[in-house]
């Protein structure tokens, strides 16, 4: 694990493990590693034992390059890097390390962009696999904005914030962390589920014994609330009232029905909604627990193609078990006009002037739409701002370069998700072909299921 040691502001005694310069450990932050430590995790919650680990630092080790051995030493002076040897397995990405029994958790730190390219890795020779189980272990340690993870289909799948930067931590991984050759997919990009129209008509389902039916309506969460949602401005762990407040104030939703959120999804924290607006239907609250499952589960796996559901809230009418709550949801989003979501790069291109043709004639062949355009004062040099899918950005920077010379320099960072035209439902439209293509490359039946798998008539 590594630590930065910056120079002494307070006589604090926490440290972060991922602690930017300018944060203020004091310079007796070595000598305080010495005794038991507590490793307080990203989830700690002061006064409890969850995430939280005594240990002691076995070795604190001097970093002096990539080919020289490191140097282990007693103290260091305020403003190094240093290694810990002996803790990394109580923490994931980053944590807080502290003496004090009283102490809070540093704030992790929060990034910009989004892991939305995705890569498949497997190894040349199967004994090799424990190895790169380790490797991507280390590797989602070192880079926060990575993410590691094992696909139902088997495969190890690496997600990263661009073509660019995948293609470093994938270098990384078969040289440094795991030490094996290594096979790569080509990238693809994550999509969002979503609905564009809330129906007229509920949902319909019931359980196999035909006692119980569920109605529920789908429908989309204005995007202004979404994004709230995504930066932590609204969440499943505020007051309720006071998260009713400010949904009706400055969202327009009704008090009552803010007031009645189940929860959100995927994960207790995805920018989905499952809101009770049932009308005397008594024990509601025991099945409660049951159709939070099942919402979390049908916004992990959409209906299309079983991507992570986004913008949509669901209204439960009645109640029943988990597989009639999932189906029913299913059910509601094939009624509200289901799309997909991509992800939007926003992409800056400084080029001389001259090539100004050249890059415009790019962004259009690759469904970019440029929205800003600005000559700097006293040069013939041009910055080009503009938006392209993710999907349509691999090789961009590659081929724009090799066609201007080298005088386009471009940057590329995660934006915003934009619904695509089109219904997956329409049969022969470009969007349909891509769901088809999506659920073939998952394993799963080409076409979408039918409403009638969902929907259960009375």
């Amino acid at each position: 694990m590594v630590m930065f040691i910056p120079p002494p502001c307070t006589r604090s005694s926490s440290i972060h493990a991922t602690s930017p310069p300018g944060f203020p450990p004091s310079k007796r932050a070595v000598d305080s590693l010495r005794p038991n430590i507590r490793i307080q995790g990203t989830n700690y919650v002061p006064g409890s034992k969850g995430d939280l680990f005594i240990k002691s630092v076995q070795r604190v080790i001097l970093p002096t390059g990539p080919h020289t051995e490191p140097v282990t030493i007693e103290n260091c002076p305020a403003g190094s890097n240093i290694y810990l040897v002996g803790i990394d397995q109580f923490l994931l990405k980053s944590g807080t390390l502290t003496s004090s029994d009283t102490a809070y958790n540093i704030k992790a730190m929060k990034f910009s962009v989004l892991p939305v390219v995705q890569i498949a890795v497997n190894v040349r020779k199967p004994a090799d696999l424990p190895k790169l189980v380790e490797g991507l272990r280390r590797l989602s340690k070192s880079d926060q904005c990575v993410q590691t993870w094992i696909a139902e289909s088997g495969e190890h799948m690496v997600a990263g914030a661009g073509e660019m930067h995948l293609d470093i931590c994938l270098t990384e991984l078969e040289n440094s962390y795991a030490r094996v050759p290594l096979k790569r997919s080509k990238p693809v990009v994550g999509y969002r589920e979503t609905v564009q129209a809330e129906w007229s008509m509920a949902a319909r389902s019931k359980t196999p014994n035909k006692s119980i039916h569920l109605y529920v309506k789908a429908r989309p969460i204005h995007e202004r609330l979404v994004n709230a949602i995504e930066a932590g401005k609204i969440a499943a762990r505020d007051d309720y009232k006071a998260r009713a407040h400010i949904l009706a104030n400055d969202y327009g939703w009704d008090a009552t029905e803010a007031r009645r959120i189940w929860c959100f999804g995927p994960n207790t924290s995805g920018p989905n909604l499952l809101v009770d607006v049932t009308q005397g239907v008594q024990y509601v609250n025991e099945i409660k627990d049951s159709c939070i499952a099942a919402f979390q589960w049908a916004t992990k796996e959409g209906v299309c193609v079983e991507e992570n559901v986004r913008g949509v809230r669901f209204d439960i009418f009645n109640v029943t078990v988990v597989p009639a709550c999932r189906r029913v949801c299913h059910a509601a989003a094939l009624l509200a006009d289901p799309g997909l979501q991509e992800p939007i790069y926003l992409v800056d291109i400084r080029c001389p002037q001259s090539d100004r043709n050249s890059v415009s004639t790019f962004l259009n062949k690759r469904r970019g739409r440029v929205f800003s355009e600005e000559q700097r004062s006293g040069t013939s040099i041009v910055t080009v701002k503009a938006y392209i899918p993710v999907t349509e950005s691999f090789g961009f920077s590659r081929d724009l370069k090799s066609d201007t010379y080298g005088q386009a320099v471009t940057q590329m960072v995660f934006d915003h998700w934009n619904t695509m035209p089109g219904s997956p439902l329409e049969r022969g439209s470009e969007l349909e072909a891509l769901v088809r293509s999506i659920r073939v490359r998952k394993g799963l039946k080409p076409d979408i299921p039918h409403l009638d798998t969902y929907y259960d008539e009375l």
